[in-house]
């Protein structure tokens, strides 16, 4: 069986941990969007200036094909809006995991990490005005208010619930 799973949310939520965490229990191949940047968003990023749609673009059509030239994998993507999260999924079978998280929560992450290229708390603001929250059944939701083994138990809970719904 083919296991897609894409990690979403905000900057700073955990989907790269979570993501790598998932990838590994799973025994799938684990990917960070974040890595599929050209350097330009690279660079826009660095300098404090958040992404538009048009920055996204090509960058979301480079992790679709990833999506689907892969049989399985885990996917580290913000997926911040239902365009982004289409454009994603599209000719694949990926299930979304959104890790859900508030500004404070995730802003005091952000704080502690080194030598990232995300600069900023108005950056971060920025991702949370973008967000349009996952409707229900589009992903599965996560709370990221306890440890990355706690996040990981849920989703793999989760897991197990909707491949049984599915069988």
């Amino acid at each position: 069986m083919n296991k897609k799973y894409i990690v979403m949310g905000v900057s700073g939520c955990g989907k790269s941990l979570i993501g790598a965490l998932l990838a590994e229990k799973l025994q799938v191949p684990f990917f960070d969007g974040d890595d599929f940047h050209p350097p330009e968003n690279v660079e826009k990023m660095r300098q404090g200036s958040p992404l538009n749609d048009e920055d996204r673009h090509g960058w979301l059509q480079t992790l679709n094909q990833l999506i689907i030239s892969e049989a399985s994998l885990v996917l580290a993507c913000s997926g911040l809006k239902p365009q982004y999260r289409e454009l994603l999924c599209s000719n694949n079978d990926a299930q979304l995991i959104y890790l859900k998280g508030d500004i404070e929560t995730i802003w005091s992450r952000h704080s502690s990490r080194k030598g990232h290229y995300f600069n900023g708390r108005e950056m971060l603001e920025n991702q949370f005005q973008q967000l349009v929250a996952p409707q229900p059944g589009e992903a599965i939701e996560i709370s990221i208010d306890q440890s990355a083994e706690g996040v990981l138990a849920d989703i793999l809970k989760a897991l197990a619930i909707s491949s049984e719904t599915v069988s």
